[in-house]
């Protein structure tokens, strides 16, 4: 059977730039923002997604377009060795990580998109008389569990209709609608009386935060930043796996890391203005600040109601663009690797996770454990794993990849790109990785960036040592 390919080039961009642009944009990055420094998270959010990922990304498209195989398939191709397949066979088990919770909280946005549009017939909607009561009610349990399963359900029909009839075609529509609709309501937004205290607290950027806190900022910076452009779960190195060859990767990757960053600053450029023009605190609430924060100020404006309708779709669109690129991970593995057809696929994965979104709606200690550390845990390490593998594996075959159909200019920095991604950024992810698990605090600054060295430094040693070896 002939393999799925993306059937144009802007349906290939708004696709990856849908996996990016997704909750981790509207639901996760002001939340984020908010609790860590405002604009001075900002720019070092900014500054990670240009210098780590960025080339990140590159990397898994380089990988997959090389192999156009899955994760799985094409670490254990190009390495010719079952235990690069296994690396990449994780990937498959952190879309399903990411979809236990994912699915969670676009049940969320279903219900409250739901309750808005109905509030002008029951007579306002329910989150309106009192927002956080309502969240803590309808957050965990039962009915989260049946939106979760919802949500899920419309994730699967548009995976089921595979590349260009499903994921292709469900992104032409969603990504223009979502950008259309934040920039109208970051206009609107902006005419509010009290907004310019948002926009100073949003991007009046704070050097003195970030010298006395920089730390403490990095490791939820670049948790962010993984995050949002979907890089390290294996999504990148599977849809670049449907590419054709004369595709200019560097073009592709900064126009989908443009597309990624542009709507987490408008959504930023929507939230805060409107918070802080009903005097709202932007850091109380957490993950709940979304639907907690942003429903009390829309309780307080007039036409407040219609304005939900219009955001909770905005969000309701993103979220959706993002969970079929988590499904399509281990979709794809199962297809290539098992030779499974789609239909049964999608089927068996969607039983797997409703069970498992339904014990993660079930259970809020679960819920932050998967969403946070469970999450964070697998998307770094998975990109430090790819990263290495594009170095060190493929190494000159990754440069011959990254200029195919790239342009003069941009294939002049094949070789800085792979230095980048060999050697400086894994070595950058594994340091912020022990910061935020607290190394620097117990034994020092330079000591961590010791250990970060050792621990890169054995990684690369252990390629060198396994290259030129048949399968093992």
């Amino acid at each position: 059977m002939a393999r799925e390919t993306w059937g144009t080039r802007t349906g290939f961009i708004l696709a990856a730039a849908g996996s990016a642009v997704g909750l981790g944009n509207i639901w996760r990055f002001p939340w984020m923002t908010a609790e860590n420094g405002g604009s001075a998270f900002l720019l070092v959010y900014l500054v990670v997604v240009l210098g780590v990922g960025v080339p990140g990304l590159l990397g898994e498209f380089v990988i997959g377009r090389r192999a156009r195989r899955n994760p799985m398939g094409a670490l254990g191709d190009l390495s010719g060795s079952r235990r690069w397949a296994a690396v990449g066979g994780v990937s498959a088990i952190t879309g399903v990580a990411l979809l236990s919770f994912y699915g969670v909280v676009g049940g969320w946005i279903l219900r409250y998109l739901l309750v808005s549009l109905t509030g002008p017939v029951t007579g306002g909607a329910a989150y309106l008389a009192d927002p956080g009561a309502y969240f803590e009610a309808v957050s965990f349990g039962v009915e989260a569990a049946a939106f979760h399963l919802l949500f899920l359900s419309l994730t699967g029909l548009i995976v089921l209709g595979g590349v260009r009839r499903g994921i292709e075609l469900g992104t032409k529509v969603m990504m223009p609608a979502v950008l259309a609709l934040l920039v109208g309501m970051a206009v609107w937004v902006s005419t509010r009386q009290g907004a310019g205290a948002g926009y100073d607290f949003f991007l009046a950027f704070d050097l003195g935060t970030i010298r006395g806190d920089f730390f403490s900022i990095l490791g939820p910076a670049a948790g962010q930043a993984l995050f949002t452009l979907s890089v390290g779960a294996g999504t990148m190195i599977t849809y670049a796996s449907y590419l054709d060859e004369d595709r200019s990767l560097p073009f592709d990757g900064s126009v989908i890391a443009l597309l990624n960053t542009g709507v987490g600053v408008l959504a930023g450029l929507v939230v805060f203005p409107l918070l802080f023009s009903q005097g709202i605190d932007p850091g109380s609430g957490g993950p709940g600040a979304l639907f907690v924060g942003i429903a009390g100020a829309f309780a307080a404006l007039p036409g407040g109601e219609l304005l939900a309708i219009l955001f909770f779709g905005v969000v309701a669109f993103a979220a959706l663009s993002s969970s079929i690129s988590m499904l399509e991970i281990p979709v794809a593995v199962l297809v290539d690797e098992a030779g499974w057809s789609r239909r049964r696929a999608v089927g068996a994965l969607l039983a797997l996770i409703a069970t498992t979104g339904t014990i993660t709606a079930l259970r809020p200690a679960l819920f932050d454990f998967v969403a946070g550390t469970l999450v964070d845990l697998l998307l770094t390490g998975g990109l430090i794993a790819f990263l290495l593998f594009a170095g060190w594996v493929l190494g000159r075959d990754a440069v011959a990849e990254y200029a195919t159909g790239a342009g003069p200019i941009a294939t002049r920095f094949g070789t800085p790109w792979l230095l980048a991604v060999g050697v400086a950024i894994p070595l950058f992810l594994v340091f912020t990785l022990m910061t935020t698990l607290g190394l620097d605090a117990r034994i020092g600054f330079w000591p961590t960036v010791g250990a970060a060295v050792a621990v890169v430094g054995a990684g690369i040693a252990l390629i060198g040592l396994r290259r030129g070896r048949v399968a093992v």
